[in-house]
């Protein structure tokens, strides 16, 4: 089975990654940026809504 991969975008520093959903919290819980540490909800560092919706989907 391929593994799924989701690409995150931090709104403040505008760093770009990819991660798997598995490695993430759910999408309301507070992440934070490992580049600068901005504090903001998952759901706000996804990329597009479809990345949104593969972590909400295979969490």
């Amino acid at each position: 089975m391929e593994e799924a991969y989701v690409r995150l975008l931090c709104p403040d520093c505008r760093k770009d990654w990819e991660s798997t959903p598995r490695d993430l919290p759910a999408p309301d819980e507070t992440f934070n940026c490992p580049s600068c540490d901005e504090q903001r909800r998952l759901s706000e560092f996804m990329r597009t809504e479809h990345d949104l919706e593969t972590v909400r989907e295979l969490q």
